[in-house]
């Protein structure tokens, strides 16, 4: 892990924690049995993924992209030790600049930082249901073998909100398997895209312009419309704020993938539900629904982290799918996964036809 000269990990993670809170109380055994059920949907989902969808994930992959049920703390330990991977570089580039370390000045800023990602992500972790992990390098399921990624259940969050939406138990925990699921057979199947994510990413993250006077004007223009984001006239999150034209370039590209990614989960999920979860309609009306129903401020803090841009991804990159497989067919849709150049680009997920020329001519 990077030093903690300019962020507080171990701040972070027990801010986070603090916030999130342990998730609704239930007893020992059926907080065993819901483990055990969502294990064995994630393994039932990953045939069901292979079947709808032609992707074959490798024998193997699920020792070397294991599932794990985790609570808010789990998911919280695992992000920040995938931010503080993905950040080193960017960090050791700031001490580089900034040359000998002030001890005091370095504590003070570290704890500010560690507050403040701690907060993003307690606020976060109460919201997430699952997550795949591409980047996760430790050990394989058996312990032994190298590790391609890891999906991450969170199951306090997967049972509370079951419980506020009234929904069958059961069907749910299968239902958001079969999505979570998809992911973890997106990235194993596809061997490349782990490689090329990152790369995008840290391309992202280098491409962080450190000069004071250039920062300070992208700060005064990040400040100037956000007053736009709050009142949800500007369609840009913090992130859009406060970055370069070159970044927003990668960014583009990533939103791109990114839409493709969940989408395409979105797309097997509701395909694939309705022959084996009896109540689907149900639990995606209810669902639905309550994504339109936070509140006020649940709604900004959503705007301003990007977590609305988040569901754009998956209405946009379902259409996106659901308008080529119509056109061409599963079989050429999955020329999509052929090579990074066959990408769909940002402005293609909004026009599907384009992507058809361009790849099948």
């Amino acid at each position: 892990m990077p030093p903690r000269t300019m962020i507080d990990w171990d701040l972070a993670v027990s801010t986070a924690s603090r916030l999130a809170g342990p998730g609704p109380t239930i007893t020992r055994p059926d907080a065993d049995a819901v483990v055990a059920e969502l294990r064995g949907d994630a393994a039932r989902s990953t045939g069901l993924v292979r079947e709808f969808t032609g992707l074959d994930a490798p024998a193997g992959s699920e020792l070397t992209a294991p599932v794990l049920v985790v609570d808010r703390t789990g998911w919280v330990q695992a992000n920040v030790d995938a931010f503080a991977d993905l950040v080193g570089p960017l960090i050791e580039q700031v001490r580089a600049r900034r040359g000998t370390p002030n001890g005091v000045t370095d504590a003070i800023g570290s704890k500010v930082t560690g507050l403040e990602v701690g907060g993003l992500l307690g606020f976060m972790s109460s919201k997430v249901l699952g997550q795949f992990d591409p980047f996760y390098n430790g050990p394989g399921a058996d312990g032994v073998t190298p590790s391609s990624g890891r999906l991450l259940l969170v199951g306090p969050n997967i049972v509370h909100v079951e419980q506020e939406l009234s929904v069958d138990p059961t069907d749910f925990r299968l239902w958001v398997c079969l999505h979570e699921e998809t992911h973890r057979v997106q990235f194993t199947a596809v061997p490349w895209m782990r490689d090329h994510v990152r790369g995008e990413i840290d391309g992202l993250v280098s491409g962080i312009d450190l000069d004071p006077g250039k920062v300070a004007a992208m700060v005064g223009e990040g400040v100037r419309r956000l007053g736009d984001v709050v009142r949800g006239s500007d369609d840009v999150s913090l992130l859009d704020l406060f970055s370069t034209p070159e970044q927003r370039e990668v960014m583009d590209r990533l939103t791109g993938v990114m839409s493709l990614l969940e989408g395409h989960a979105d797309v097997v999920m509701d395909g694939v539900g309705p022959r084996v979860i009896p109540s689907v309609d149900d639990i995606r009306a209810k669902f639905d629904q309550r994504r339109k129903g936070a509140g006020h401020l649940d709604r900004v803090l959503r705007r301003l982290l990007g977590l609305d841009a988040k569901m754009a991804q998956y209405r946009d990159g379902a259409a996106f799918v659901h308008a080529v497989v119509d056109k061409v067919g599963m079989d050429d849709f999955n020329a999509v996964w052929a090579e990074p150049a066959n990408l769909p680009s940002k402005a293609e997920i909004g026009d599907p036809a384009s992507w058809v020329r361009r790849v099948h001519g």
